[in-house]
């Protein structure tokens, strides 16, 4: 019969992981309140500076790690850009922040629409294919 000691760390774990997600959940939020912040006049135009760069590090294909190494390659993106994320939001203005983070919230909370997404898929599509008909139309004429 298992003792009580030995059911403790599935309890620890699952609270690490309730906190992990916890994290996760604010670090997206205070990311788009960054994005906010970027846009206010009230701050700083290195705060600003700081949080185009850590958005563009976040959304560039270049990483200082190649991801492809195993394990390696994803610490950049569990250290760095956390660390980039908080120097930047410790250099915005903290009623600008708290601002930021409440319309951050607000727009996380927003449902999202499928017809929506369905209706961008669909127009990529359709202007794949009026492009791909445009360069078969164009390379089917005879040269002259």
């Amino acid at each position: 019969m298992p003792s009580a000691n030995r059911l403790s760390p599935i309890k620890l774990s699952s609270t690490k992981l309730s906190s992990i997600k916890v994290w996760a959940r604010n670090l997206k939020r205070d990311s788009v309140a960054l994005y906010l912040a970027s846009r206010d006049p009230r701050v700083p135009w290195y705060a600003k500076a700081l949080a185009v760069a850590v958005a563009a590090y976040a959304l560039s294909p270049i990483d200082l790690i190649p991801d492809f190494i195993p394990v390696i390659g994803y610490l950049d993106d569990l250290i760095l850009l956390p660390l980039g994320i908080w120097l930047a939001i410790s250099l915005v203005p903290d009623e600008v922040m708290t601002e930021c983070r409440a319309k951050a919230s607000a727009v996380l909370q927003r449902p999202t629409s499928r017809a929506g997404m369905i209706a961008i898929v669909v127009l990529w599509i359709a202007g794949a294919a009026a492009l791909a008909w445009a360069a078969f139309r164009y390379w089917r004429q005879p040269i002259v």
